[in-house]
């Protein structure tokens, strides 16, 4: 399957929200949706669920119009939205229901995630005994009982510890490989370098970067190094390198324990290295830059709101 989402707009009154959103992604790779508080990511995921239609633009499933109602969407929202004082098996038979499972289906469903997710003891328990951890396993059981092709999964690792954070990594990766399409919205990047091959940046209502995530980096990284010295800080290296080697490259990052360099013009690496060697440097390490996506974020929506 591929989703395509071509330019979408939407307005609430006279303020225009989103100003031409596209970005595709695939069954069997992950999308991940990026961008700060207000940026449109939630207005472009209600969009997709159709929870309110856009002004302007397309959204196609494999080049026709994209219905969730037909295909069926798995969705586990930010903001958790099950009962607290209904039992855990009572809820999720409940939601299985409404998505239009028989009685027995929804009950073997419902007990394969109960026990996917380790929560299989607190099936009889009101969701509110739970912890804040074993809660979001519930949410994620319920976002997967129908077994749907879609889904959408809005900051899934907000509040988990590293034990239940792993189980739903596993549980996401199973579901990307068993060819489901998965956009994924989170802050935190680390989980979404995990998962996601294609990233998209919105910024102000403007998707400014969209892409294969390794391509992105080769492209962040061209023409940039990496350069950390033995006891010397970020800043004290940025300050010879400005002293030094100003006609090979410029500091265009400055860290903890090293710098980025940028090469102008003509340089190569191997002029620098070769600088280096020729220079009294206790050189730690020196080598292409590989942009994290923390580092290609800030870079591309870091700008003041």
């Amino acid at each position: 399957m591929k989703l395509e989402v071509k330019n979408l707009h939407k307005s609430f009154g006279e303020t225009e929200v989103l100003h031409g959103i596209s970005f595709s992604v695939e069954s069997g790779r992950a999308l991940g949706l990026l961008g700060r508080n207000g940026a449109g990511k939630t207005t472009t995921i209600r969009i997709l669920m159709q929870v309110f239609g856009a002004n302007e633009g397309t959204v196609l499933l494999d080049g026709v119009p994209f219905s969730p109602k037909k295909i069926g969407i798995g969705y586990l929202p930010e903001e958790r939205g099950l009962y607290p004082k209904k039992t855990v098996t009572e809820q999720l038979m409940y939601l299985a229901a409404l998505r239009g499972m028989k009685r027995t289906e929804a009950a073997k469903a419902v007990k394969h995630w109960l026990e996917r997710m380790g929560v299989e003891d607190y099936a009889s328990r009101k969701l509110e005994t739970l912890s804040k951890g074993n809660q979001q396993k519930v949410q994620l059981a319920a976002t997967l009982l129908h077994d749907p092709p879609v889904i959408i999964l809005d900051e899934p690792f907000s509040g988990l510890d590293p034990v239940n954070s792993q189980v739903l990594k596993d549980v996401i990766r199973e579901q990307i490989e068993k060819e489901k399409l998965v956009i994924f919205s989170s802050h935190q990047m680390g989980y979404v370098e995990e998962f996601c091959h294609d990233i998209v940046i919105m910024n102000h209502g403007n998707a400014v970067l969209a892409g294969d995530l390794r391509e992105l980096k080769k492209t962040f990284g061209h023409g940039r190094l990496v350069l950390s010295l033995n006891g010397k800080s970020g800043e004290e290296t940025e300050t010879l390198v400005r002293e030094r080697y100003a006609g090979l490259v410029v500091p265009d990052g400055i860290h903890a324990d090293h710098v980025v360099l940028k090469m102008i013009g003509e340089t190569k690496k191997t002029d620098v290295f070769r600088a280096l060697a020729q220079a009294d440097l206790d050189v730690e390490s020196f080598g292409d830059y590989r942009p994290s996506l923390n580092d290609i974020f800030v870079e591309s929506a870091g700008d003041e709101a």
